[in-house]
Formats: C-alpha cells, structure tokens, sequence
C-alpha cells in the first residue's frame, strides 16, 4: 500500500480524541465513523446500539436500556430508557474520565476509574458484561420499580423483575450479597465478574439459555477478511462453557454452517434491524454470493442500438471542458470525474474509440490538480490527530465538503475520484503508474486493512463489519448513532476500489474492493430496500415507504438531509445514482423495482430524478423506459444520456 501523504495540515474543526481514548491508543489512526463514536466525542454523553442494549456512559457509571419501539408513517426508532444503570455505591467525583482503553471489529474495552469497572461490550452479546477490578460495593438503579430480586445457586444468581414488565438476570463469577430499594439494588463489597441480561418478553423458558452460557464471555471479537466474499469473526473469550452470541437477520442469511455453530431458533431479541436470534460457537463464517466486478455491462449492450448512443456520446464528449467544472467542492467534483470516466468506457463497449483521446484529457485535467496539490480552492490535505484526509476547505470548516473534514462521506466523495483514476488507469497504463502512490493514499484513506498494511490509516474507515454495511457520518455527536444517506454511492466506492484493483493488477484490492462490495449491496436489498411483503419493518412505517431516507444505527428514517419525505424522486434517486454496470446487482430484484418506481412515478417533476427513476423503470418496462428517456432535457450532473442510452440497451 502507499506510503504517500497528501501535504500536512492541523485541522482547526476537530474534536480533540484524548478526553475519552486511553494515551496507549492515541499514537495509532483511530477510527471514525464506528459504531461507539459517539462514545468518544465531546460530550460523550448520547448512548450507542450495542445489539441488543443501547447502551451510555458516563464518567461514573454505565446505562443499559433494552429499547422499545416508536415508530409512525415517517419514521421509526428505539426509545432509550435508563432500565439499569451500574456504578459504584461511592463516587468518586470528577477525579478521571472513563475511556476506552481498547476497541476491536466486533466491541470496546469501557473502563470507568471512579467504580473500579472495566466493560466488555461486545455487539451482539445478550449479556453485558463488567469486570469489577476490585472489592467494590456495586449499585444498580433503574427509573422503574423493582417489584422483586430472588437469589439462586448460592448468591450467583438473582432475578430482578421490574414494574415495566422486563425482568433482568444477574450472575456472577463468584457469590454477591445483594438488597435493594424500591429503584435500586445495592452490593457488599464484590470483586469478579457481573453479567447481566435481559429475559426477553419476560418469558420463563429462555431462563435455561442463559443460564447454561452465562460462564463464557467475550472480550473482544475481530472479523476477517481472509476469502473473497467471506468473512469471519472470531471473539477472544473467558472462562468455560460456550459462546452465546446473537445474529441479525443477515448474519442469519449468510451464516455457513461448515463452522461448528448452532443457531437457536426460538431465542430471539426485539431490534430495529430484526429479531436477533442465539448463535453458540466461537467463530462464525459469513458466506455472500460471488459478484463479478467487470468494467462494462453484463449482459453488453445490443449491437443495433450503437448508433444512438454514438450519437449522444458524440455530443456529451464534445461538452467536456475541464475548465467549466463549476465547481471545487469535492463531492460535485468527484461526480463530474465520474460521468465523464463512465463515458470513456461505454465507448470502448460501443466500439466508438474516436472520443476516448478527448475524454482521458478532460479525466487527466480535472484529476492531476488535486493528485499533484495545484487545485484552485480546494485539495486533499492529511492531518494528524485522528489520522486521514480532510480538504483544505474542510480543515477550517466543519460544514464545508458536506463535512469531509470531520470525516462525513469519505468513501461518497474519494469513491468517485477513484473511479475516474481507475479508468484513467486502464486507458492510459503509463499515467497510471505515475500517479499510483496518490491513488493508493486516496483508497487506503477507507479501505485499509489494519495496521500491518499501513499505519498512516485507520482500519476500514466506513464500513461497519458487524451490520455489513457503511457509515457516512463522522465526527458528530448524535443521539442515534452513526448513521448513512446513499447506499448506492457506498456501493460505488468499493466498486470503484476493485476496478482500481483491476487497473494496477493488485488481486488484493480486487478482493477486498469485491466483498465490501458485496456486504453492502445485501445490506442494502435488507434494510434500504422496504418491499411491500416481505420486509423487516413496522406495518405502519413499511406500508407508506418502498426505501429507507437515512438508516441511523437507532432508527430509519424517511425523511433526506436536503429533502422531505414527500420528494419521493428524491429518495429514489439517491440511492441509484451513480448509475454504473453494478447497478444492476444493487437492484436485482426486479418485483421489488416495480414497486418502488410505481410508488415514485406519481411524484416525479426534476429531469435529473426523472433519469434515475426511468434507469430503474428499464429493469421491467425496457420500451416505455425508453420512451420517457428520449424526452429528458436534463440530467443529475453525475449522469449523462449517453449513460441512460447505455443502462436501457443493455437491460
């Protein structure tokens, strides 16, 4: 991988990381747009989803709510309670912060000074799970009423039942003295191990379950890319018995069985992602389909129709002036990078070479500035604290870029310059090789695989190997966890990553490029995609939404961050755009496709929207698509109508 860096800057935008990261960490890159992110920015204060428990932390003691639903025609999300909330019985104030003193793939190490306890959260783990480090007289609060606490096998077990319904189990490495009060159950000094889970629906026969894994605990879980389009986790675990873990509904799709698993059908969590069911093994492996990243389409496009779509490239060719972009925001650039690299492949696929010497010029123009440092206005700069790019825009202003400079989009915006560098690459070999190095520094940015590849990165900046799928928010504080706009735009990114793979011949690149690749797209067909049958959701929220606005870690949302959820085109459209070969994958299913236009097409009134709902009308109704895409007068400045002309004759 590169060892060029874009020229140093110090960002005046970002937040500091050594409040809530342990000293031993801050010497490495740090991740983020991960999942416990809101753990480790100023206030550190808002709770993050760790499948099942959303789960927050203070400087004093950690809360654990076992969320229920919200949820209306527009949106739907998990509302935190503070259900159980653990600290000392005496505080110490202000004396430390807590801090996470290591984080993994698959969960964190909290520790919290001021109680003498160290968490191990790990994602998916039905219990949470707290080392007390010494003798300590442990409180548990709630916000509701304890209605009873009983004691089992020798003062290790007790079963809280509360007044909301939930009941709790508490176990323990060794025997505890527990009383409590109406709101709160306190210890004799204790220290050891305290694990402790929620029945869910309060349902007596799932008591065995957890008694039975209570002994086994993970500290922390890694998941590796070792095959192409597998992926295995495996968790670090202490003391005897088995692992209990819980899957998600994908996990349960592409869980291979080869491994010694057994998933326990009938033990399930309540989650916005879909019920959770019990996994025991110590490793899984996640198997998704093969999927051929290729530069043209798949099923090429029909000889008869070459002269129209000559026709139009002809004309979008003959418009390209690298000196009337309009613009220096790295987003819209990158987009302009991209259609134009998309027309230099669909004439190699028309057999129309007569305008590629036009477009690698425009390519070479519009992307040597920013490669070499020389852009007017913007670039691509690398700063220290946390470890990446930002733009120079974006290191004095936190919205400038779409805030690229606190790491928001990293993989929307570098995934479309990528793309235009990939196929710079392939159409003009000796380019290529020259501007590699800042290439590779553009891909490794969110495609590094760990330290041992490169450690001016942090690992996989965006892409989340528990839910499967990418990130887009960075350095914010939100009350519902990360959270990510437009699948299609992420799948572009590893998309493009692979092509860039197949440019420079790294089998590597094309590997890793492939699988997140293909992560996403299933990701995507799980949750963005809301079928009118078989979907994940709420009735009230699936029957008015045929696709998710924004996906937050903690709700679903209908709405856009620069539209309502009445610009159905709008929403449609950002998650086709940009409209690539692999599009066809995203949207393979075609019953789902007809749903989702016809619940767009009453609502259409933007040329640029029409393109892309028209694109997707092609998958089932070539003619009319046809048709409605003549009579276009205008186009998403990432797409073109050489590009439309293209997706419709190769359906």
């Amino acid at each position: 991988m590169s060892s060029f860096l874009f020229p140093p800057i110090q960002s005046t935008v970002l937040p500091d990381p050594s409040t809530y990261f342990s000293p031993n960490l801050l010497s490495s890159p740090l991740p983020t747009n991960s999942f416990f992110q809101n753990f480790v920015i100023p206030n550190g204060s808002q709770p993050e989803y760790f499948h099942p428990y959303l789960i927050q932390s203070s400087n004093s003691s950690l809360s654990a709510s076992y969320p229920f639903f919200f949820f209306s025609a527009a949106v739907l999300y998990q509302v935190f309670v503070s259900d159980l909330t653990i600290s000392a019985t005496k505080k110490y104030p202000h004396s430390q912060n807590r801090v996470i003193s290591s984080y993994s793939d698959l969960g964190i190490t909290l520790d919290i000074p001021t109680s003498n306890l160290r968490f191990f959260l790990v994602r998916g783990s039905p219990f949470i799970t707290a080392s007390v480090t010494k003798p300590t007289s442990i409180s548990i609060t709630t916000v509701h009423t304890i209605v009873s606490l009983s004691t089992y096998d020798d003062n290790t077990k007790y079963i809280l039942q509360l007044n909301n319904t939930q009941t709790w189990l508490i176990y323990t490495s060794s025997p505890i003295y527990l009383n409590h009060v109406p709101s709160e159950v306190t210890s004799k000094p204790f220290s050891g191990i305290i694990r402790i889970s929620v029945l869910p629906d309060s349902n007596p026969k799932y008591v065995a379950t957890l008694d039975k894994f209570s002994s086994c605990y993970p500290v922390s879980g890694d998941a590796a890319l070792k095959k192409p389009f597998q992926l295995e986790y495996k968790w670090q675990k202490k003391r005897s018995g088995d692992l209990l873990m819980l899957a998600h509904p994908l996990h349960a799709k592409l869980l291979s069985y080869d491994r010694d698993v057994t998933v326990l059908h009938d033990f399930k969590y309540r989650s916005i992602d879909g019920d959770l069911v019990g996994v025991v093994g110590d490793s899984w492996v996640l198997e998704t389909d093969s999927i051929p990243v290729t530069w043209y389409s798949n099923k090429s496009v029909e000889k008869e129709s070459y002269g129209e779509i000559v026709k139009a490239l002809v004309k979008d060719v003959q418009a390209l002036n690298s000196s009337a972009v309009g613009t220096n925001s790295s987003y819209f650039y990158g987009k302009r990078v991209g259609r134009a690299a998309r027309l230099a492949l669909i004439a190699e696929e028309v057999s129309f070479p007569k305008v590629i010497p036009k477009i690698k010029r425009f390519l070479k123009e519009t992307i040597e500035p920013w490669l070499d440092g020389t852009f007017k206005g913007n670039g691509f700069l690398y700063e220290r604290k946390w470890r990446g790019l930002v733009t120079k825009q974006g290191s004095t202003d936190s919205t400038a870029d779409f805030g690229f400079g606190i790491y928001n989009d990293h993989h929307f915006h570098l995934g479309y310059f990528i793309y235009g560098i990939a196929v710079l690459a392939k159409i003009d070999p000796t380019w290529g090789q020259k501007y590699k190095p800042q290439a590779y520094s553009l891909v490794t940015d969110f495609m590094n695989l760990g330290q041992r590849y490169n450690s001016d990165y942090p690992r996989l900046r965006c892409f989340d190997l528990y839910k499967l799928h990418s990130w887009a928010a960075g350095l914010t504080e939100f009350e519902d966890g990360r959270n990510q706009e437009s699948t299609s735009e992420a799948v572009n990114a590893y998309y493009a990553a692979a092509l860039m793979g197949l440019a420079y011949g790294d089998t590597r690149l094309v590997d890793t490029g492939s699988t997140l690749l293909a992560l996403e797209i299933r990701a995507a067909q799980t949750w963005w995609h809301v079928k009118a049958e078989d979907n994940l959701y709420k009735e009230e929220f699936a029957k008015d939404n045929r696709i998710v606005g924004i996906l937050w870690a903690n709700k679903r949302d209908s709405k856009l961050w620069w539209a309502t959820a009445e610009c159905r085109e709008c929403r449609l459209g950002i998650q086709v755009l940009p409209l690539l070969p692999i599009t066809e994958t995203l949207f393979s299913d075609a019953d789902y496709v007809k749903e989702l236009v016809e619940w767009t097409l009453p609502f259409l009134s933007s040329q640029g929207w029409k393109g892309m709902t028209y694109a997707l009308q092609g998958i089932y109704d070539k003619e009319t698509a046809l048709e409605n895409i003549r009579k276009l007068t205008g186009f998403d400045d990432g797409n073109s109508f050489s590009n439309l002309l293209w997706w419709i004759h190769s359906r």
